[in-house]
């Protein structure tokens, strides 16, 4: 599914999620029941792609707290920001912090937000199990995404696989964002062949069935056993190894393993926050807080991704062979 659109949206991305004509909108009252005193049930907002973790979270905070309830908006990062903007919801979980103008908009309207580091995880980059070519550098990322290398054999000279098909979530999701932010410093994706589907479970279902495909996920789906379809175990992917020098190569190359989040080797590192409006300090401001604490920072350091307050050590393991 080719979508035009998407340059302009990814162009538009960081402008959009400025100041909001949120002022003076109230919260509705079955989305906000909760407040110090009693036990209520609140939704929060989060990108799609943090579902599998935000899915486990939700699940033990919920048992840990009983009369209380919290339960996850999926949708994307823009419309999950702009949500916790208009008043729609009190907590928001993204790949940035809010805005200095968004800060100030929230403060002329009286609330006190509060955001808070949660964890990081890896932008991974996947390809059809086919493709012989699964090493790519930064460089050569960029260089598709601002549609000068159109082909694989752009990069890869041998290539025989025709035109690059890049595959995202969603046209407003964190992993355009991040593209748009990280990598091409603000300007538009410009890549002629661009491919949107609804969820990161479809990208990875494009990728199987386009062998000139890459796939751009947030890495809590690589290996997650909990993931009942078992959507990457069973699909016919690579992950790719990404590199920060001009050629990639077996030893300068690196996937969004949490021991490569956690040495600074895997460039496409993205903070995870979650963003907090609560003006009552009480079932969104718990549950932030849960998020932070170590039980739930242990359910993410579980889930591969690498959690802020987590000490990971690294010991050398030799195996002999008797």
């Amino acid at each position: 599914m080719k979508l035009n659109s998407l340059n302009a949206l990814a162009g538009l991305t960081l402008l959009s999620l400025g100041l909001l004509s949120a002022c003076g909108s109230k919260p509705k009252t079955d989305v906000y029941t909760g407040t110090a005193a009693v036990q209520g049930h609140v939704y929060f907002t989060a990108d799609e792609s943090f579902s599998p973790i935000m899915d486990e979270l939700v699940d033990v905070f919920n048992a840990q707290h009983p009369g209380d309830t919290v339960e996850a908006i999926y949708t994307n990062e823009l419309d999950a920001i702009n949500m916790l903007m208009e008043n729609k919801v009190w907590l928001a979980v993204a790949t940035r912090d809010l805005s200095d103008k968004e800060r100030a908009n929230l403060k002329e309207r009286h609330f006190l937000p509060i955001t808070k580091k949660i964890c990081y995880d890896g932008l991974a980059l996947i390809c059809h199990r086919s493709n012989p070519d699964s090493m790519i550098t930064v460089k050569d990322l960029a260089r598709i995404l601002r549609g000068e290398a159109k082909q694989w054999s752009d990069i890869f000279p041998n290539s025989k696989l025709g035109e690059i098909d890049v595959c995202f979530d969603s046209e407003k999701s964190a992993a355009v964002h991040f593209c748009v932010d990280s990598l091409l410093d603000g300007k538009p994706i410009n890549s002629p062949n661009i491919a949107a589907v609804k969820s990161s479970p479809e990208v990875i279902n494009y990728v199987e069935k386009t062998p000139s495909a890459i796939g751009i996920i947030g890495n809590n789906w690589l290996n997650d056993k909990r993931d009942t379809t078992n959507v990457t175990f069973k699909k016919e992917i690579t992950v790719m190894g990404v590199s920060k020098m001009d050629s990639a190569a077996a030893y300068n190359s690196y996937k969004p393993y949490q021991y490569n989040l956690a040495m600074g080797y895997y460039p496409l590192i993205r903070t995870i926050y979650v963003l907090v409006n609560d003006p009552m300090r009480a079932l969104p401001y718990r549950f932030s807080n849960f998020l932070t604490l170590p039980v739930g920072q242990l359910i993410i350091f579980k889930s591969s991704l690498l959690p802020v307050q987590g000490n990971m050590e690294v010991r050398n393991v030799e195996i002999t062979n008797e």
